[in-house]
Formats: C-alpha cells, structure tokens, sequence
C-alpha cells in the first residue's frame, strides 16, 4: 500500500519533514555535532515503531507477523503463513474473485544480481488473450495482496495480467523499504517487463502498463525512458508533482540530502495512520493489517530522498508524456493530490487521454472504496483497455 507534507500533496512516499516542529533532532548513538546551517522549524526523528497486531488470528500468527522483516527469507516465509488467511479475508476482490484463472510464481534474477517475485493471471484456458497488463505496486506494497484480487477480475476479461515485487519490497530481495536509488527501480521494471512481454502467451499482443501511487511515478519514468514500448498508461493515484506551497524549505531539503549520504537506512518518524487516510471504508481499513509484508515502518532516509528527487523529475518532463493514457483518482484522495492528477493530464501530450475522479473517492479506489466503487473503478479500467485493443 502506497506520509505526509501537508494538506495539498500527501504522498505515502513522504511523511519527510513536518513543518510546523521547533527542532530537527537525530537520534543516534553519539554524536556532539550540531547543524551550522540555520534549519527551518522541522523536526525529523528517528525511531523504532512497535508492528501493530492482528486481529482475528492466533497469537501464534501474530508472532509470525511480527518477526523482523528487513530481508527476502523472512518475507516470503510470513507471506506463505498468510496467504490463505488472506484469501478467506471478507472482501469483494476474494470473495467474488472469478474462477479458473491460470497463475504462476517465479524469481528472475535482475541484472543488479537481486531475486526478483513476478507473478502472472492469465484467463481461463480456451480464452484468447487481448493484451498484456503489466503492474507497478506502490510504496511499501506488494503485488501478492490486494492485488490478486485486482488481477484476477481483468485477467478473467481477457487479459494476460503481470506484475513483480520492487526490489526490497515484498518478496523481492533488498532491504525492506529501502531505495538507493529510484531509477534503480524503474530500470528493474523495464527489464523484466522486456522478457515478459517476450513470453509466448502475450508476444506480439498489445501491452500496456498500470502504475499504482508511487509506481504512477516508476511508470511514468518507464515511458519516458521507453515511449514507444506501450500501447497505453494507467495511472492509479499517482505521486508525479509535489505543490510549491508544501515543499519542505530549501534549507531541509539540503540538509535530509546531506543526512542520506551518512545514514541512508535510518529511519523517519511517520505521523498519520496511513490505512485511515487511504481507505474509506472502516471494514476494508482494517483488513490493511492482513498484508503482513508490506512495508509500514518509517521512511528511511535516503527512500525519502529518492522519492522527493524523482517527482521533481517528471514534474519537469509530464509534457512529454505521449502515451494513450487513463488517469484515474479519488476526489478526496488525502494521500495523493488529485489536482495533481489533473495538473498531469493538462500538460501530457497525449493525443489520446482520460481523466477520471471518483467523487469522495479515497487514495485506494481499487482496494478501500464500497464494492460498488471498486468494480466501477475495475470495469472502467477493462472498458478503456477494450476500447483501445479493438483499435489495433
């Protein structure tokens, strides 16, 4: 699941720096040196955060789900403990997941040297595969939660339907939470997505890619590094802009960039319940807890950092954006700004482009809305796909 600046751009990816704080304090084992530049009121604090527990299972899984999961063997041993809990979870995406859908799970290892979880949903056999959907999970999630529930649903319209685990998140190897460097992540996506678009199921299909918060930015990045290997882009409240007005001030932002060559795994203190903001639905917030190897520590350091660098990025190239594309987004998003969104869909040069906000939609429309919202926001996704296979 895809912290916090402010009221106008709040992205998951940045719970950085409060503004409105007296001090900014580092807590590390000694140190006596003091900041000689003057820093702004923020204060940035760091320290260790107590997991919260599950309701609705045994002490026994509670303990599983506590275990520490900085690396890759531990992950995949608490997502395994898990994954039928999660599947018998009472939500609409389980519940009402078509059947006869075709899986498959493996490790590619990327040319970083990092075992890589892809997965792929493919329809029921005896149905013709239109196209491939490629998935960009968000910050600190994983493609094997909610999203089986997602995929399913489009692989059953007739869609081969992939996705993979960023390195260090999810089943992926890497230290969990940890970005050294965001274009590291977008390179991994473009190199595995070039050998599943190769698979013989899907090679010679139209392909499109859809980027959920911040893989909204990792796709974006993709298609600006690779613009004529889509046939279309879907953005699910995507992180691409932060506002001037809630930008943490020069001065912080120097002194965070210094602090992340020192200590770039150290962690941020995030201030808000994030399942509160992203879910509107207080049944469905609750189940967040069930996705036991998403990452919902602080933010590290340097990830901030990278977070931060990346959306100036493609803030200063959105009009080169050219793809087929579909913007989708929750009017009362309090994560990601949809006027964001809307900023995006002004400036892309795509001749071929949609915007669509979903009226007091939260961040995750597709996961926290009522069952209605969400297969509206699921068939308009279909729909948009339909409509662009028939053109080819």
């Amino acid at each position: 699941m895809d912290l916090s600046l402010t009221s106008r751009f709040r992205s998951p990816e940045f719970h950085l720096l409060s503004r409105n704080c007296d001090t900014l304090t580092i807590l590390r084992r000694e140190t006596n040196c003091r900041p000689t530049v003057p820093i702004p009121r923020t204060r940035l604090t760091i320290m260790a955060k107590k997991k919260q527990r599950i309701e609705g299972v045994s002490e026994e899984m509670n303990e599983i789900a506590s275990q520490n999961l900085d690396f890759a063997p531990t992950r995949r041993r608490v997502r395994s403990a898990f994954a039928d809990v999660q599947q018998q979870l009472d939500h609409c995406l389980f519940k009402m997941a078509p059947t006869g859908i075709r899986t498959d799970e493996w490790f590619e290892r990327n040319s970083k040297g990092l075992e890589i979880f892809c997965k792929s949903w493919l329809p029921k056999p005896g149905v013709r595969i239109k196209a491939a959907l490629c998935f960009v999970h968000g910050y600190g999630d994983t493609c094997t939660f909610f999203f089986e529930g997602i995929a399913r649903h489009i692989a059953a319209s007739g869609y081969g339907v992939y996705a993979v685990d960023h390195p260090g998140f999810g089943l992926s190897e890497g230290l969990h939470g940890y970005i050294s460097n965001f274009d590291d992540i977008v390179d991994n996506v473009i190199e595995q997505y070039t050998k599943i678009k190769g698979k013989p199921e899907v090679r010679g299909l139209p392909r499109f890619i859809l980027g959920q918060s911040m893989g909204g930015a990792i796709t974006l990045k993709v298609h600006l590094k690779e613009p004529r290997e889509w046939d279309g882009v879907i953005l699910v409240a995507p992180m691409c802009k932060i506002s001037d007005d809630v930008k943490p001030p020069e001065a912080v932002l120097k002194v965070a960039t210094l602090l992340s060559r020192v200590m770039p795994k150290a962690k941020l203190l995030p201030q808000k319940d994030l399942a509160e903001l992203a879910f509107r639905e207080l049944k469905k917030r609750e189940m967040a807890s069930y996705n036991v190897i998403c990452y919902s520590d602080q933010i590290r350091l340097k990830t901030a950092v990278e977070l931060l660098k990346a959306t100036k990025d493609i803030e200063s190239q959105v009009e080169k954006v050219s793809s087929p594309l579909l913007i989708l987004h929750g009017a009362a998003d309090k994560v990601t700004d949809p006027l964001v969104s809307q900023f995006l869909y002004e400036k892309a040069s795509s001749k071929d482009k949609t915007l669509k906000l979903y009226e007091e939609g939260y961040h995750c429309i597709l996961e926290g809305e009522p069952d209605d919202r969400i297969f509206t926001v699921l068939n308009d996704i279909i729909s948009w796909l339909d409509t662009r296979c028939s053109l080819k």
